[in-house]
């Protein structure tokens, strides 16, 4: 008999833990900037280059000293000769000589001795179009239209922390500052295993008795969702040894956690608590529902321990175990900064009851909006149609037997990072 079995139940906290325990944080791994996408950056950037590199035009139009337009208006144009074009990627700009212009584009290298960007419809030209001279007829003001190097960002200053989540403007930065990868944390690999002799797999004929298989698949899908990777074994039958024996093919380096679904309850045929019961996995119940049969701990194979956390067979089980224990041990050991879902409060849209002394976790539709949440389905363990349908869960806490109608409730979205 286990020390949890022997202690009782544990809190949703306390198993929490004890799952987030076994999953150290990552390594690092290089990654090319087109593959960085939600991965979570491991070192400061600093940037390579200064953001911008040179001073630059910011519109189509003409480099000038500022001084020598002082007073140019509508009524009283300044013409001065066109003395160069500057478009953008040009590398050996000439600098611009008293009494001259030079048309320059966006994005081009303002030249040595200007001090200003006049756009195009404040002179006479058209735009796309050049003259020898050019009327422009406002005065600018030293600066206009110039973006200064480094005004964005310093050569050398740190333009990204450890931890960033990386999306597209984080990425492209990375790439404005001369970067072709970056140190990511590395994703855990999870094995995804589900067991019993009922179990058909998806496409398959039914006989009496069996179900298709859907744990595995969903366990899996959850897994990359959180930012991990996932290997899905086929299912094996209720055989203790098979069971052992397919783990301990696969299980070695690599795996950072084993995560199975199934065979940890009471019942006679409970095949993983049977395999791993004695090799440093311990069974227990959580006070919480659905998913209170629980299991975890470093699987003992041959000398090697992995990760193992067990989850019950019930698909909403399943699932809302992972949501409440697997899946922000994964984000907490990938190094996402926020690894938990976001839980915002709503107005309860008809009363529930529930069993004292076990948090539960309901499948609900939330009404933003209205600010109210309401159940999908029931309480039943086996509902995944209602599981599918719902975007968050109502968290109901263990003190609580009844919750009234309009009554405040904690609620996890689910279709939320």
């Amino acid at each position: 008999m286990s020390t949890w079995s022997q202690a009782g139940p544990r809190t949703v906290s306390e198993h929490a833990a004890a799952v987030a325990a076994l999953l150290p944080p990552t390594g690092t791994e290089p990654v090319a900037l087109a593959a960085a996408s939600g991965r979570v950056l491991a070192e400061d950037l600093t940037a390579g280059v200064a953001l911008p590199p040179f001073d630059n035009s910011a519109m189509d139009g003409y480099a000038v000293r500022a001084a020598e337009l002082a007073g140019a208006s509508a009524a009283a144009p300044v013409e001065l000769p066109v003395a160069a074009d500057v478009p953008a990627g040009r590398t050996d700009v000439p600098a611009l000589a008293p009494g001259t212009v030079a048309r320059i584009m966006t994005g081009a290298p303002v030249p040595e001795g200007a001090d200003a960007i006049v756009p195009v419809e404040q002179t006479d030209a058209r735009p796309g179009g050049g003259l020898d001279r050019v009327r422009i007829h406002e005065a600018p003001q030293p600066g206009a239209f110039v973006r200064r190097a480094g005004e964005d960002a310093a050569a050398g200053a740190v333009v990204l922390r450890a931890g960033t989540v990386l999306a597209a403007p984080q990425i492209g930065l990375a790439a404005a500052v001369g970067r072709a990868e970056l140190p990511v944390r590395r994703r855990p690999h999870v094995l995804v295993l589900s067991t019993g002799s009922e179990l058909v797999a998806p496409g398959g004929t039914l006989a009496p008795g069996q179900i298709y298989e859907s744990n595995g698949t969903m366990l899996a899908v959850a897994v990359r969702e959180a930012g991990a990777t996932a290997e899905q074994l086929s299912f094996v039958p209720d055989d203790v040894e098979r069971f052992r024996a397919v783990l301990a093919e696969r299980v070695g380096d690599g795996v950072d956690l084993v995560l199975t679904s199934g065979g940890v309850s009471a019942g006679a045929y409970e095949v993983v608590k049977d395999a791993m019961t004695g090799h440093g996995v311990e069974f227990g119940k959580v006070a919480m529902q659905p998913g209170g049969p629980q299991g975890c701990g470093r699987l003992e194979l041959g000398g090697t321990g992995v990760a193992t956390v067990t989850l019950p067979g019930n698909p909403v089980s399943s699932q809302v175990s992972f949501e409440v224990f697997v899946r922000p041990a994964l984000r907490a050991a990938a190094g996402h900064p926020a690894p938990a879902r976001p839980v915002v409060t709503a107005r309860l849209s008809g009363a529930l009851s529930s069993p004292a002394g076990r948090r539960q976790f309901r499948r609900g539709l939330l009404d933003a909006a209205a600010g109210t949440v309401s159940e999908v389905g029931s309480t039943g363990s086996h509902l995944i149609a209602a599981l599918a349908r719902a975007d968050c869960l109502i968290d109901l806490p263990a003190d609580a037997t009844s919750v009234a109608d309009g009554e405040q409730v904690a609620v996890w979205l689910l279709d939320a990072p």
